[in-house]
């Protein structure tokens, strides 16, 4: 028994109540954090018998197995390897039992107490028994027996032999084995766990514990009371312990940077956006980072955390589908997604499906608080997890929280629109650092939460954006295009199907440009390359139906023996091809109504300027790029169908000699760090954000 002794670190904790309530993800969160630490000796104290543990193991998987069992209220002391009793310990802890049948004999005067008939006991005599009927004449009587008795959870009544008790035969296996006080957390949540408590050691009184065992235990620097219930709880005594591996930078974001197909996880096929930045930048060991993402059944969930991909710690969070339908389909793409685009009127309130957005951030919450070292850094990801900065700032103070925006953040008035608007702010008010594209967004984020009398958050505008190297090679080694001999030219948008993308908008502005230039029918072809959305979401269902029936009209109205003026690609492309696409298009359309960064529009920059391609970028004014690239691009509303039509227009007339300087122009002013040193910078600004006056900023420019 060398191994149980000198540092172990052992965990006593109760079953019912304890070990087995909560979460079914917390209870098997714990279950794989102990498979994973088996330095952390397992001991159940439980009023159980040794015949009622035996068949918990075998048939409820996600009980851990267990090194030591104290059973019977602590009347029977167990090695679990051959599931052996340890005779000379429960010799001492029975000393002077009378025996079950003498104790019913000697309490049949008690109508009151109710045999356990069919349950398994040892060293013990158990019964039913409603609070009125705890008399002090049934105390006397067991007292007369020379027993004592344990009642709990207002039903429970145990005779045990004088000497027997958790905490007991808990000393008596301690001292045999050379643990330490120090070493050991108790874990537990009713009456007849009091006696583990009184032992010294570290401890833990999970939530909704009797009112009579948090009475008895008062909290201390050694006793923790816990919110969490159950297994939830326990992990969260092991953490405070310092018992588990944390990491100091935990990253959230609902999704993982990796997909699971054929049996195997595969990263994103782009080296852009926020999924392959995020995962490049956590490969880096020296940043002691995890990612702490969903996972939504198609995959199991493995052991977290786990090196799921070249290095990449990555810890899912399993969710069933249906709460992922209720928190992403409908809350998020239907209630806060048109907040974000400004589209108060495509608001909808979903009260049904609103407990699935808070009990997926609360699910989150704790995930992350698992997974975070003290004092450690989160960095979080997007309006999905808008209600995680209140919850963690309540479970662990500690931590520094920072959420970056992908998307565009609207002006108070349109997020005042949100049916849950107050509850989001004052979450989003407990943050230590907001982080925003544009300025333009930060100042929106700024004016909304300047009413509150707390201190505000400390805001950054870093703009995300490409890792041009890898776009630049990428398309050295594509195929050229072969260039068109009658002058025919391809006008591209690459864009998941949204109606922020204003895609009904573009086919609209064709059509008109087709009307009033007969010229260029037969000569200008659009391709829409637009996959589809999740499935399950609803929300862009109406633009899909728009948008089919009205490339549907331009090509029937315009279309030739051998030509369309419309291109649809509704499915999802690997990177290489869409670069292929890229080096293929004079003319690249972006129109969104609003947008974050927009990498595309960057990434069709940087491959046609690596292969000395011609070409016109045609930005809306409302993507965060244009911000940066100004005049250089055709800029243009997609609000003023007028506009779209004439800088359509303009960009068709340019010469081949304009296209390449405007293609060098925009090329030059594309200067934003690469995505991995962006993500370092960032978590710099979040870990900073606690030693500096909030309120402030960190502003990055680029010119």
């Amino acid at each position: 028994m060398g191994e149980e002794t000198g540092s172990a670190r052992v965990l006593v904790t109760d079953l019912d109540g304890t070990l087995l309530a909560g979460d079914g993800r917390d209870r098997r969160r714990l279950r794989d954090v102990l498979n994973r630490h088996p330095d952390i000796t397992v001991v159940f104290a439980t009023g159980r018998s040794l015949v009622s543990v035996q068949a918990l193991l075998r048939d409820d998987p996600l009980v851990p197995s267990p090194r030591w069992i104290i059973a019977d209220v602590g009347a029977s002391v167990i090695d679990a390897i051959g599931m052996v009793h340890l005779e000379d310990l429960q010799r001492k802890l029975r000393a002077g039992w009378p025996g079950a049948h003498r104790v019913r004999v000697a309490l049949r005067q008690f109508p009151q107490l109710v045999y356990q008939e069919g349950v398994p006991q040892e060293g013990r005599c158990s019964f039913y028994l409603n609070p009125r009927g705890l008399s002090d004449e049934l105390k006397a009587a067991v007292k007369a027996l020379g027993c004592s008795w344990s009642y709990a959870s207002g039903r429970y009544f145990d005779v045990l032999p004088a000497r027997a008790s958790k905490g007991r035969a808990l000393r008596l296996l301690g001292r045999r084995l050379g643990w330490p006080r120090q070493a050991v957390l108790v874990a537990g949540d009713s009456l007849n766990d009091l006696s583990l408590f009184c032992q010294g050691t570290n401890a833990v009184v999970v939530a909704d514990a009797e009112p009579a065992l948090v009475a008895g235990v008062p909290a201390s620097k050694r006793v923790h009371h816990s919110a969490l219930d159950g297994a939830a709880a326990v992990l969260e005594g092991m953490e405070r312990l310092g018992w588990l591996v944390r990491r100091s930078v935990v990253v959230g974001y609902h999704r993982p940077p990796v997909r699971w197909l054929d049996d195997g996880w595969r990263p994103p096929s782009s080296p852009n956006g926020i999924l392959p930045t995020l995962r490049a930048a956590l490969t880096d060991l020296r940043l002691d980072a995890v990612w702490a993402a969903a996972c939504i059944g198609e995959a199991p969930p493995p052991a977290e955390p786990v090196t799921a991909v070249d290095g990449l710690p990555l810890s899912l969070l399993p969710l069933r589908a249906e709460q992922w339908a209720g928190y992403f389909h409908r809350v998020c793409k239907e209630t806060l997604w048109p907040a974000l685009m400004s589209q108060p009127g495509l608001i909808r309130d979903r009260p049904a499906h609103w407990a699935d957005y808070e009990e997926v951030n609360a699910a989150f919450a704790r995930h992350i608080g698992s997974l975070a070292a003290r004092g450690g850094t989160v960095w979080l990801h997007d309006y999905n997890l808008w209600l995680v900065p209140a919850l963690l700032r309540a479970q662990r103070p500690d931590l520094t929280v920072g959420l970056f925006h992908h998307t565009p953040f609207p002006r108070p008035d349109v997020f005042s629109r949100i049916p849950a608007a107050g509850q989001l702010l004052d979450s989003l008010a407990c943050l230590d650092w907001a982080g925003f594209h544009t300025a333009d967004c930060a100042d929106n984020f700024r004016r909304l939460l300047a009413s509150r009398c707390t201190p505000t958050p400390r805001v950054g505008v870093h703009p995300l954006g490409i890792d041009r190297r890898a776009v630049a090679d990428l398309a050295r080694t594509r195929p050229q295009p072969r260039q068109g001999k009658d002058g025919s030219q391809l006008v591209l948008s690459v864009e998941r199907l949204d109606y922020a993308k204003a895609p009904v908008h573009k086919v609209r502005a064709l059509d008109a440009l087709l009307a009033s230039s007969p010229r260029l029918r037969g000569h200008v072809r659009y391709r829409l390359v637009c996959p589809p959305p999740e499935a399950g979401i609803r929300a862009y269902d109406s633009t899909r139906s728009e948008l089919e029936n009205a490339i549907n009209r331009i090509n029937h109205r315009w279309g030739t023996h051998g030509w369309e003026p419309v291109d649809y690609v509704p499915s999802n492309l690997d990177f290489p091809e869409v670069v292929d696409h890229y080096l293929a298009a004079d003319v690249f359309w972006v129109t969104s109504l609003a947008d974050g960064m927009n990498l595309t529009a960057q990434e069709y920059v940087v491959a046609c300027h690596a292969m000395n391609r011609p070409g016109v970028l045609v930005l809306s004014r409302h993507a965060g790029v244009a911000r940066h690239l100004g005049t250089a691009a055709l800029l243009t509303d997609p609000l003023r169908p007028r506009d779209l039509v004439d800088t359509l227009r303009a960009a068709l007339a340019m010469t081949v000699r304009e296209r390449a300087a405007h293609i060098t122009r925009l090329d030059g002013l594309l200067d934003t760090p690469s995505p991995d040193e962006w993500a370092r910078t960032v978590i710099a600004a979040i870990r900073g954000a606690r030693a500096s006056p909030q309120g402030g900023s960190d502003q990055r420019r680029i010119r």
